[in-house]
């Protein structure tokens, strides 16, 4: 990713289509997938819609289909990623704020920006003139003439433009050359410093890999392998989670008649990561306090066999439809799910019996999987950090009262902020002197690569290709 000093804006190699492959149209229409990709957009700005769902939604009642359907996924997310160096480029060829425009003015200038900064494939002439005709088509055909005014005089001067260098403004290099809000950028560089927040930022606007895990009930991850790399040339397994593979940065697994059949769950290596930390085992009785959509509680469904069983817990009925599904899917018949706010007590819970193990996956503010949600850096805000995290405290409390003497109990989360990952712990301990830290001399040895000294799992997108994700691993000692 060309972060861009001093030096002037270059383009970069993108993953776009030429303008004769961007879906259907008739004479004097935009194609289909820029029409979409530019809709979705307006839907987040406006509504401040998750860009997945929303993604998802238009895609399922368009015809698109193929290559089509992937320029539209990358201008969306690639757009939501660079949002913030867009931005900064716009406004040295505006004649007034970015802010004061119309939002489907915003949305056409981003989308034809990104077009022309980081698709090689896509003239830039073709990217001015399809973003006119999108903007067009939504109605607004007065904007046409600022979007086709601005957008060709970015065309024509974007890479004699200078942006912040990263050892004399850092925060002005993470906010306009790398696109992350400035309130992250100084935390980001707070919490590791200016070469490591820079490597950081260039790492959450990757693309993912698309990670899955092999279902060990039906199958095993060397089968699997043999069997996806027939479709996905790229596969290899993953580093450290024994069931993963990791397919390459292409192709749908969604789609994949390994997962159709329920041999595979798409899930990053760093999430599968948080159940070896919590190393269920067969017969344990575990709970998983925060669950949906579900991919670690099938998991560590999976590993439980007959014997065992998981408790998934969630507030949210629909989600835990979601997860339902997915373990009918996977053929998993250990799995059962209650709606219940795991902020509130929990105590009738162990009527029976307290659990083995307990998984506290909190809500959090993602920001260690920009690359996936790449909105989320946009729709997070400073203060809802510690809101978070009395929440993350109150889940972690609660759900601590539910294990037995002698049984692990994980927090993770997928961010890499201090304040919800070893703050949260930290208090947590204070509060509930029954409970000590693992030490890293008792955690799996398969781990060692992303644990720290005091025995945190975390996981660095710049480090190990993937998301961020911080755990640790509590015992009940009385």
């Amino acid at each position: 990713m060309r972060g861009g000093s001093q030096s002037p804006v270059g383009a970069r190699p993108g993953r776009g289509r030429p303008a004769r492959r961007g879906g259907f149209r008739r004479r004097g229409a935009p194609t289909q997938a820029r029409l979409l990709a530019l809709r979705v957009l307006l839907r987040v700005e406006r509504t401040r819609a998750y860009a997945d769902l929303a993604l998802h939604a238009a895609l399922a009642q368009s015809p698109l289909v193929g290559p089509d359907r992937a320029l539209a996924t990358e201008l969306v997310y690639g757009t939501l990623r660079w949002r913030g160096r867009l931005d900064y480029l716009l406004s040295k060829v505006l004649d007034r704020e970015l802010d004061k425009l119309e939002p489907i003015v915003v949305a056409g200038l981003r989308l034809g920006a990104y077009q022309i900064v980081f698709s090689e494939r896509i003239p830039s002439s073709a990217a001015v003139d399809e973003s006119v005709r999108c903007v067009h088509a939504l109605g607004a055909e007065r904007a046409g003439g600022l979007v086709n005014a601005v957008l060709r005089r970015f065309a024509g001067e974007f890479q004699q433009l200078a942006l912040p260098d990263l050892a004399t403004d850092p925060v002005g290099h993470l906010t306009h050359a790398l696109s992350q809000p400035a309130w992250l950028a100084q935390r980001w560089i707070d919490v590791f410093g200016p070469e490591e927040a820079a490597a950081l930022a260039r790492a959450l606007n990757e693309v993912p890999p698309r990670t899955v895990r092999a279902n060990r009930l039906r199958t095993t991850r060397d089968a699997l392998l043999a069997e996806l790399v027939t479709r996905f040339p790229n596969a290899t397994a993953c580093r450290l989670a024994p069931d993963g593979i990791v397919l390459g940065r292409r192709g749908d697994p969604g789609r994949d008649p390994a997962f159709q059949s329920g041999r595979m769950t798409v899930q990053d290596e760093s999430s599968q990561l948080v159940v070896e930390l919590l190393d269920p085992q067969p017969a344990d009785r575990v709970l998983d306090a925060c669950a949906a959509p579900g991919a670690k509680a099938t998991g560590i469904a999976e590993r439980l066999g007959p014997g065992g069983c998981v408790l998934a817990l969630d507030r949210h009925t629909r989600r835990l439809g979601l997860l339902r599904r997915d373990a009918r899917r996977l053929g998993l018949e250990n799995v059962q799910t209650r709606v219940r706010d795991a902020s509130a007590p929990l105590s009738d819970l162990v009527e029976e019996r307290p659990f083995d193990r307990v998984l506290v996956d909190a809500p959090c503010s993602g920001l260690g999987a920009l690359r996936r949600n790449p909105d989320a850096r946009w729709r997070v805000a400073p203060t809802d950090i510690s809101k978070l995290a009395d929440v993350q405290g109150a889940i972690l409390a609660q759900a601590s009262s539910c294990l037995r003497v002698g049984g692990a109990l994980v927090y993770s989360t997928c961010t890499l902020l201090p304040e919800e990952n070893e703050a949260v712990v930290s208090t947590f301990l204070t509060e509930q002197p029954g409970f000590r830290l693992v030490p890293i001399s008792e955690l799996p040895p398969r781990l060692a690569p992303v644990l720290t000294e005091s025995g945190y799992l975390r996981c660095l997108p710049q480090r190990d290709d993937t998301d961020g994700f911080f755990a640790a691993r509590l015992e009940r000692v009385r």
